[in-house]
C-alpha cells in the first residue's frame, strides 16, 4: 500500500519503525484493535502480551532503563489507560523514557461517557512529561515523532499519545521523522562555561570535597558514567551514589563510599554531612537523600549539575548551578580542570580520607549469619558473589527491605544493570521490569529480587514470562511480612503489626510448577549456595523461595526528620554522637 493510502494504524506503526522501535509491550482492547490488526500484518516490531497494563509500563521501563532506548506501551481506552497510570508516574519520578499509546473512543463520542471512555489526557497530565490527544489525522505522524523527541531529550520521561478509534481506521498522511522539528522543546545541553570554571575553582579550594551522583548520569549514556569515573579518579575525591545512580561508578572503585540516604552507608552519609564542597551530578536532592533540610551538609558549598532547570534550587539552595547534559558538562569540567592544571589541597584531602577510613572501619553493613535462620543480607551477598563471573547480570527489585539490601550488598560495576523504583516506590515493579530487561537482553542473566508481598502485586506476569520463554530468575526474600511496613510498625507503633503479616501466602514452588517453571526453596543457611547454584544452572525461568529471618530490620537507617550524622547503625544504637532526635513520624515514608 502506498504512503498516501495508509490508515492511521499503519501510520502509527510506520512512525514507530522509523523511531527504531523493535518491541511493544501491550494489551489489546476495542479501541486499539485496528493497531493490533496492523501489528498482525507486519514482522518488524515484536509485541509482548502482558497480563495487566500496569505490567506493560513497568516492562517498558525495564527495557528502556537497560538499553537507553525509549520503551513503548500500547493499551486500550478507559481501564486500559487508567491501569497504566502507576507505571507512568513511576517513569516520571525516575526519569525513564516511555511512549504510551492509548486507545480512545471515536472523536465524536469524546465527552459523552461512552463505553470504556476516560479522560486520559486529563488523568495523565500530572503523571507524564507531556501528553497528546490526536484529533486530526494530518497531525498523527507528527505527534508520534514529537512524542519520542520529548520522551528521550532533556530530562527523560513518559509521554502519552491518546488515539481515537476513528483516527486509527481513517486515512492519514505520513510525515517522515526528519521533517518533524519541535518548535518549542529544545532543552539546553551545553553547560555555561563560566559556571563550569566557577565549579572548578570551588572544588580546587575544597578541603573536604564529595561527589554525589544520581540516575541522571546513567540517563546521559554510558559515556557519562565513564567520564564521572575518570573525574573521580583524576581528582581523588570520594564519591557516593543515589539508589538510582548505582553502577555509574564501579562499586569496586576505592573512591566509592557506597550508597547514601536513608539506608545508605555510614561513611557516605557522614561524609555528606561533613563535607565543605559538594558537586551534585544528575541527582535531585530528594528527601530520602537530604534528610532534615536545615541540617543537610551545613558547611558545604554546593554545585548542582542537571539537565532539568526546575530541579535546581528546588529542594536545596546551591552556590553554582549548571544546566545541561551531565555527560557534556563532565567532559567540559574535566577539560577545564586539566587545561588549568588544577591542583587540590593534597594534605587536606589526605586528612579527609583518613577521617572517611575511620567511618568505614565501623563496618556499618556487618551482620551475623548463624546456622539456623537465613539472614537476608547473606542471601543477597551470596547471590552477588556467585554471579560475579557472569558477563552480563541485570538486577531488578521490588520495593521494601529487600530493595535496600540489594542496593547495599550487590556491587554494580557498570551502569544500566540495576533497575528499581526509586522515586515512587512502586511495589510490583520488579517482576515486569525483569521481563522487559530479558526481552531486551535475551542472553543475559536477569534476576528479579523481590519480597513476597511485592512479588504478589504483579505475579500474573509469570504467565507472560512462561508464554515467551523468558529465563527470568525470581529471587524472593520471603519473611512472611510486608517487611518495611513491619519495621516501621516496630519502630513507631509499639510493635503493633497491623495488617502487615501475610497469613495466606501461596506455595511459591508449587506456583512455579503451575506455570511450567522450576521452583526452589531454601530454609537453612546451608542450603543457600546450592539453591542459588541450581537456579543459575537452569536454562529457563525459576522462582526461588528464600525463607529469611522474619525479624531482621534494615540498617543503617537515618530516622525521618534526622540529619545525616544522626544515623542509626542498628536496633540497639544509642551512640552519643546523635542529638536528642528520636525516630518520629515527621516526614515518614517507608523507604
Amino acid at each position: 500500500m502506498s504512503a498516501e493510502g495508509l490508515n492511521g494504524s499503519e501510520v502509527v506503526l510506520k512512525a514507530l519503525r522509523e523511531q527504531g522501535v523493535d518491541v511493544i509491550f501491550g494489551y489489546p482492547g476495542g479501541a486499539v484493535l485496528p493497531i493490533y490488526d496492523a501489528i498482525f500484518q507486519q514482522n518488524d516490531i515484536r509485541h509482548i502480551l502482558v497480563r495487566q497494563e500496569g505490567g506493560a509500563v513497568h516492562a517498558a521501563e525495564g527495557y528502556a532503563r537497560s538499553t537507553g532506548k525509549v520503551g513503548v506501551v500500547l493499551v486500550t481506552s478507559g481501564p486500559g489507560a487508567t491501569n497504566a497510570v502507576t507505571g507512568l508516574t513511576d517513569a516520571l519520578m525516575d526519569s525513564i523514557p516511555v511512549v504510551c499509546l492509548t486507545g480512545q473512543v471515536p472523536t465524536h463520542l469524546i465527552g459523552n461517557d461512552a463505553f470504556q471512555e476516560a479522560d486520559t489526557v486529563g488523568i495523565t497530565r500530572p503523571c507524564t512529561k507531556h501528553n497528546y490527544l490526536v484529533k486530526d489525522p494530518d497531525r498523527l505522524a507528527r505527534t508520534i515523532h514529537e512524542a519520542f523527541h520529548v520522551a528521550r531529550t532533556g530530562r527523560p520521561g513518559p509521554v502519552v499519545v491518546d488515539l481515537p478509534k476513528d483516527i486509527l481506521v481513517g486515512i492519514a498522511p505520513y510525515l517522515e521523522r526528519a521533517k518533524v522539528k519541535h518548535k518549542t522543546y529544545n532543552p539546553q545541553v551545553k553547560g555555561d562555561s563560566s559556571q563550569i570554571e566557577a565549579a572548578v575553582e570551588l572544588l580546587s579550594k575544597a578541603k573536604r570535597p564529595i561527589i554525589y551522583a544520581g540516575g541522571g548520569v546513567i540517563n546521559s549514556g554510558p559515556a557519562a558514567s565513564q567520564l564521572l569515573t575518570n573525574f573521580v579518579r583524576m581528582t581523588g575525591f570520594p564519591c557516593t551514589l543515589t539508589l538510582m545512580g548505582l553502577g555509574a561508578v564501579p562499586a569496586s572503585d576505592p573512591h566509592y563510599l557506597g550508597m547514601l540516604g536513608m539506608h545508605g552507608t555510614y561513611e557516605a552519609n557522614m561524609a555528606m554531612h561533613g563535607c565543605d564542597a559538594m558537586v551534585c551530578i544528575g541527582a535531585r536532592f530528594d528527601d530520602r537523600v537530604t534528610g532534615r533540610l536545615d541540617a543537610f551538609a551545613p558547611d558545604a558549598k554546593k554545585i548542582h549539575i542537571d539537565i532539568d532547570p526546575s530541579s535546581i534550587n528546588k529542594n536545596v539552595a546551591v552556590d553554582v548551578p549548571i544546566v545541561g547534559d551531565v555527560g557534556m558538562i563532565l567532559e567540559d569540567l574535566t577539560n577545564i580542570w586539566k587545561s588549568r592544571q588544577t591542583r587540590v589541597d593534597e594534605r587536606a584531602l589526605k586528612s579527609w580520607w583518613e577521617q572517611i577510613e575511620l567511618w568505614k572501619a565501623i563496618d556499618c553493613l556487618k551482620f551475623e549469619q548463624g546456622n539456623e535462620i537465613i539472614k537476608p543480607q547473606h542471601a543477597i551477598k551470596r547471590l552477588y558473589e556467585l554471579t560475579k563471573s557472569y558477563e552480563d547480570v541485570y538486577i531488578t527489585t521490588e520495593v521494601g527491605q529487600h530493595q535496600m539490601w540489594a542496593a547495599q550488598f550487590f556491587g554494580f560495576e557498570k551502569p544500566n544493570h540495576w533497575l528499581t523504583s526509586g522515586g515512587l516506590g512502586t511495589m510490583g515493579y520488579g517482576l515486569p521490569a525483569a521481563m522487559g530487561v530479558q526481552v531486551a537482553h535475551p542472553d543475559a542473566l536477569v534476576v528479579g529480587v523481590a519480597g513476597e508481598a511485592s512479588f504478589m502485586m504483579n505475579m500474573q506476569e509469570l504467565s507472560t514470562i512462561a508464554q515467551y520463554r523468558l529465563p527470568v530468575k525470581c529471587f524472593i526474600l520471603n519473611n512472611f511480612y510486608m517487611g518495611m511496613v513491619r519495621q516501621w510498625q516496630e519502630l513507631l507503633h509499639g510493635s503493633r503489626y497491623s495488617e502487615s503479616y501475610m497469613e495466606s501466602l501461596p506455595d511459591f514452588v508449587k506456583l512455579a510448577d503451575t506455570f511450567g517453571m522450576a521452583g526452589l526453596r531454601a530454609t537453612k543457611p546451608s542450603e543457600v549456595d546450592d539453591v542459588i547454584g541450581e537456579m543459575l544452572s537452569i536454562d529457563g525461568p525459576v522462582i526461588v523461595d528464600m525463607h529469611v529471618d522474619q525479624k531482621e530490620n534494615c540498617f543503617p537507617m537515618i530516622p525521618s526528620g534526622a540529619a545525616h550524622n544522626e544515623i542509626l547503625l542498628g536496633p540497639d544504637d544509642k551512640s552519643p554522637r546523635k542529638s536528642d532526635t528520636n525516630v518520629s513520624e515527621s516526614g515518614m515514608v517507608l523507604v
